[in-house]
């Protein structure tokens, strides 16, 4: 998956953001401020950090060597990622959904209503 492809997806999801706080080489992606995803777009292959239940995360570290803890994040929730072509994109794709989906759960009630009522 390339680096547009990769920010296309991202960015379509509902009220997402793309920011670089930690400088012009990191992407990070937000949804309602939180962070979901972290692209290092300079490496080579692409490396795509996201949140990832703990269980799962060890599950994906053990299937894949693309899959390593998350880099400067907490080990046991994040996942960096290689995008070295060894991961299916559909995979790589529900990890994405599935990293959105665990900050989503984990917004304020009062934020997540107004997520679900934006359009």
């Amino acid at each position: 998956m390339n680096l547009e492809a990769l920010r296309a997806y991202l960015l379509q999801k509902k009220a997402t953001t793309e920011e670089q706080p930690f400088g012009p080489q990191a992407l990070v992606f937000k949804v309602v401020g939180k962070m979901y995803a972290l692209i290092a777009w300079e490496e080579q292959p692409l490396r795509l950090t996201l949140k990832c239940d703990p269980d799962l995360a060890v599950s994906l570290r053990h299937r894949y060597p693309a899959v390593q803890p998350g880099y400067y994040m907490n080990k046991a929730h994040w996942n960096t990622i290689s995008l070295d072509g060894s991961i299916l994109e559909t995979e790589l794709l529900g990890l994405i959904d599935h990293s959105y989906e665990l900050v989503v759960a984990s917004l304020k009630k009062a934020d997540r209503i107004k997520l679900q009522e934006s359009v």
